[in-house]
């Protein structure tokens, strides 16, 4: 698989997504947001991820994608807006492997963190992998907010991934009118550890 960021929300990049097997397909196809994908790179892989032929219409190549650009009022923060992972992927770490991918090439464009909103305690748990800590704000969607600081102001993280910090997160959606599988998840969370973090997949463009 290759990891790649296709253009800076100034590049203006866009994706045709399927929109039967992509949440937020929708979204990639607006050019104010700069990408990322996870996709295939070999003709043989391409061949098989293709699928049913519905012609050019999909860039079928593409496993997972993120859209992202930065905050109105701070240039050193960069906001991801959507992570979407191809369905018959999820659950593979295809989206936490891309975050922690664009983290790295944030970092070397000169971000000083990375955040994102997450609506959800899956995605909240995905996002920590990615090396993400819940901020304690939420947004005025009652998204939880998460940060990731990068280059020099990673040496500020004291207790930033710490238990607490961590459970305090998870106790908001715990408040929630929840499904079955999100509410087995938290209780499967009760007094745990922040996931470990992930490394950024070497298999990526320079």
């Amino acid at each position: 698989m290759e990891y790649r960021v296709l253009g800076w929300p100034a590049d203006g990049p866009t994706l045709r997504l399927d929109y039967r097997q992509f949440s937020y397909a929708g979204k990639f196809v607006m050019s104010n947001t700069g990408k990322a994908v996870v996709r295939v790179d070999d003709e043989t892989s391409a061949e098989e991820a293709r699928g049913a032929d519905d012609g050019d219409e999909f860039d079928r190549d593409v496993l997972a994608a993120v859209a992202f650009n930065e905050d109105r009022t701070d240039s050193g923060t960069l906001w991801i807006r959507y992570v979407t992972v191809r369905q018959d992927f999820r659950g593979d770490g295809l989206g936490p492997g891309l975050v922690a991918f664009l983290a790295e090439r944030a970092t070397g464009r000169g971000y000083r963190r990375l955040r994102i909103a997450v609506n959800n305690p899956f995605a909240y748990e995905a996002l920590y992998k990615a090396g993400f800590a819940y901020t304690g704000r939420q947004t005025g969607l009652a998204e939880l907010v998460l940060e990731r600081q990068l280059g020099d102001e990673c040496g500020e993280e004291t207790d930033y991934r710490e238990r607490g910090r961590y459970q305090s997160g998870l106790d908001v959606y715990r408040a929630r009118d929840l499904g079955d599988d999100e509410r087995a998840f938290l209780e499967s969370r009760v007094d745990a550890d922040p996931p470990e973090r992930i490394d950024a997949p070497e298999r990526a463009d320079v």
